[in-house]
């Protein structure tokens, strides 16, 4: 019904059941591990006004399993990536693998998945930092070179009165780099490839 994807290593598909409605993987060396993806199969959909919600659990310094809620997955939404590298000193919530007798090895990490109404998956608020951004790749460093560009011309800002004659040299006014900062952010913000018309 599920798989479970970490960067490097073989998809895993064979989720071990704990209970009828409660899935886990293993997740070894999870210290190297950053983003997890947890995805549907396909072979089996959620039952009607059902999906998974999607549980990290590390080892704390005792042995002792701390288990976070990452987000969750849905017929409508069959997949979702995972950022978990920041997660392993944060501290636990509220889960429903608690009274399970989950075999475990103290290093392995496990990923969770409890098969709950859709009403109560909206109703629960996922680790802050756990989400990964929507915003790829390419849309980040153009925000950041726009930043930097803005920033760097900004620093060599004069007023008028500080100026001095250089009929050699062009200046460009403040206000104009500012506009262009803003109407090119605006227009990424919009489209990140408006850029390719």
């Amino acid at each position: 019904m599920f798989g479970c994807l970490v960067a490097g290593r073989l998809v895993q598909t064979a989720a071990q059941q704990v209970a009828e409605d409660k899935f886990v993987f293993d997740l070894p060396d999870y210290e190297n591990i950053n983003h997890v993806v947890v995805f549907m199969l396909g072979t089996i959909p959620f039952p009607e006004g059902m999906g998974g919600s999607v549980y990290f659990s590390y080892p704390d310094s005792n042995g002792l399993p701390v288990w976070q809620l990452l987000g969750f997955v849905t017929n409508g939404k069959p997949s979702a990536i995972f950022k978990i590298s920041g997660l392993k000193s944060g501290e636990g919530s509220q889960h429903p693998f608690g009274a399970m007798n989950i075999v475990r090895t103290p290093s392995v990490a496990q990923i969770g998945i409890s098969v709950e109404l859709l009403d109560s998956l909206a109703q629960q608020t996922p680790v802050g930092n756990a989400a990964v951004s929507s915003v790829d790749s390419f849309t980040q460093f153009t925000q950041k070179m726009l930043d930097n560009f803005y920033n760097f011309a900004s620093s060599f800002a004069v007023s008028q009165a500080q100026m001095t004659p250089s009929p050699s040299e062009m200046f460009i006014p403040a206000n104009v780099v500012l506009k262009w900062y803003e109407n090119f952010q605006r227009r990424l913000a919009q489209n990140p490839l408006f850029w390719k018309t």
